[in-house]
């Protein structure tokens, strides 16, 4: 125990309890906490760290207006000093006027320079310059030390910048509060300050490798997304031109399938950081829940399909509604299908069930595959965890399905479990989320079918600088019947804009010579550009790159590999409307 004796009236004690008794702390390493007596008598337990000693100072300090009368009052301010001295933080003090009384080593070394005792000049803190944590300065009549005198109150933990006379500077969290006598009139002040400057630093350190983080991700998902889009318009060209032969339908749909799978992998990639740095936005609307099942049974059905595996599906009896993001709560429930599939043997058994618990929707994906070792469980939903049993048996993924799933549910408000008996016990992953009862049902979003030749009539640029996307892009929109132009850069699709005069403009971001956001403004500035449609197509992909196109005059922002059902959505209308034009 020690004891710090702070005036005959008073008594600091700072006592670590371990146990219920000191003597363990000659057994055991004190690793947990730290009780600390007042002479206020308050008796709080704190962190085992500055903490307890930067609360205790403070409390001390505030507690001297019960204790301190003017005979022992020299006395009692000679005992403070003494104990602020032996601080791991800096510490000074001020009389009622707001000169500075006494500061401690720790202050010397945060100030970089000694300031002047009893001097007007020097008044609340020394003659540094201040600055808040925005970067806006400080006057020193209205810093934390001449507030707390002024107003009488306590300032604690508010987050200060001093500038060093080498022009250094140093961040700290201030601690200012009055000292009064036993009477309660304000005798002076008491300022702690905790140097956090290292900590600040490691923060700034932390959000730039965040940020480049996010960059990398970013630029690899743009990178291998460009060359799945030509791979995508040349299966679907050969599906439309009717190959025959089993073994040529064959690899058609495994290129098929195997390029929807890395395109999801990308998705997953770029979702995971936009989540971890709270970049994602939901678009929330009231939603049935059977919609959104059906939804990521859609999204995982390939998957399901070639795993060999019995589904089965149990939809609520009534209606379940929820304020959710339809897409992507299916995406989170549609990677629990596909963990399963991945992880369940051919013959083996997937089911999806969900019902209604209370005020909760509960949604169950289980299956009867590998299942997860007793460890694994309590870290199954970290980023890049696979099991050594996984990776033997199953084929290889990112390891961020599941964080991603346990983000996106989060997001909603809920929360996502794993369970499992043990390996060869199969799993069961469960969602639990508030359900909505009030508000009106929004409608599903009108979607056009498959009917490709509504855009038989629209005139098509196709601008990329990645031939094989363009020409594949453009020999596929040929065969359902669009009149179709090609560029390869920005300079060569204005020109060519200028003869075309196309209904649409399919244009890349990224290109030589001029990119496609100067492309979409210049075509706007034509007479004829107001009324032409200007679709970015693009491997950028966060909100950012979305805004940027809508700022540059594009209509609509697709992601590649494109959808060649959500570019039909599109184009339909506008094919719809151009025969009406020219009827």
């Amino acid at each position: 125990m020690l004891e710090l004796v702070t005036g005959v009236a008073q008594r600091f004690v700072w006592a670590p309890l371990l146990h219920g008794r000191n003597e363990n702390l000659t057994r055991e390493r004190p690793t947990v906490r730290v009780r600390t007596l007042y002479v206020s008598g308050s008796w709080p337990w704190h962190a085992p760290c500055i903490e307890a000693r930067q609360t205790a100072m403070v409390e001390n300090a505030r507690a001297g207006k019960e204790s301190r009368t003017a005979p022992g009052l020299a006395t009692s301010h000679r005992d403070l000093h003494r104990l602020l001295e032996d601080l791991p933080a800096g510490a000074y003090t001020c009389d009622r006027d707001g000169l500075i009384t006494y500061f401690n080593q720790r202050a010397l070394e945060l100030w970089g320079r000694a300031p002047k005792l009893n001097d007007p000049l020097d008044r609340f803190c020394g003659s540094f310059r201040l600055f808040k944590a925005d970067g806006s300065a400080i006057p020193h009549d209205q810093c934390w030390m001449a507030l707390a005198l002024k107003t009488d109150r306590e300032y604690n933990g508010h987050e200060i910048v001093i500038e060093r006379p080498d022009g250094q500077r140093r961040t700290a969290l201030a601690h200012a509060n009055p000292i009064h006598d036993k009477s309660g009139k304000v005798l002076g002040a008491v300022n702690m300050l905790v140097d956090i400057t290292a900590r600040k630093q490691a923060e700034d350190v932390l959000k730039v490798t965040d940020r480049s983080k996010n960059e990398f991700l970013a630029i690899l998902a743009h990178e291998l997304r460009n060359p799945l889009a030509p791979i995508r318009s040349a299966v679907q060209i050969l599906q439309l031109n009717g190959t025959r032969g089993p073994e040529s339908q064959w690899a058609l749909s495994v290129i098929d399938r195997q390029v929807h799978q890395m395109a999801r992998l990308i998705d997953d990639l770029v979702d995971i950081a936009r989540v971890s740095s709270n970049r994602l936005e939901l678009r929330k609307e009231r939603v049935e829940l059977a919609a959104v099942l059906r939804a990521a049974v859609e999204t995982s059905a390939a998957l399901l399909e070639t795993g060999g595996q019995h589904f089965a599906l149990t939809a609520p009896a009534e209606p379940i509604h929820l304020n959710a993001d339809p897409t992507r709560l299916a995406q989170a429930i549609a990677n629990l299908l596909n963990n399963a599939a991945k992880y369940t043997p051919q013959g083996g058994h997937i089911r999806l069930d969900a019902e209604r618990r209370g005020d909760q929707a509960v949604v169950t994906v289980r299956d009867d595959g590998i299942g997860i070792p007793a460890e694994m469980l309590s870290c199954v939903f970290e980023m890049f965890t696979q099991g050594e049993q996984s990776r033997a048996r199953a084929p290889g993924g990112l390891g961020i399905g599941l964080t991603l799933v346990k983000r996106l549910v989060e997001l909603h408000g809920g929360t996502v479990t794993a369970h499992s008996e043990g390996p060869g016990a199969g799993s069961a992953f469960v969602i639990r989320l508030p359900i909505s009862d009030e508000a009106q049902l929004t409608g599903p979003g009108t979607r056009g079918g498959d009917v490709p030749s509504a855009a038989s009539s629209l005139r098509i640029l196709i601008v990329d600088d990645n031939r094989d996307a363009a020409d594949g892009l453009a020999i596929l929109l040929h065969s359902y019947g669009s009149e179709t132009r090609t560029a390869y850069d920005g300079l060569e699709a204005l020109q060519l804009a200028e003869e075309f005069r196309p209904d649409v403009v399919l244009l890349d971001i990224g290109m030589p010579k001029a990119d496609g956001r100067e492309v979409a403004r210049r075509l706007r500035r034509e007479p004829w550009g107001a009324r032409t449609c200007v679709i970015a197509v693009s491997g950028w992909s966060n909100e950012t790159d979305r805004a940027r196109s809508r700022d540059a005059g594009f209509d609509h922002h697709l992601v590649k590999p494109l959808d060649t059902a959500e570019l039909m959505r599109l184009l339909v209308p506008l094919g719809e409307a151009a025969r009406k034009g020219k009827s």
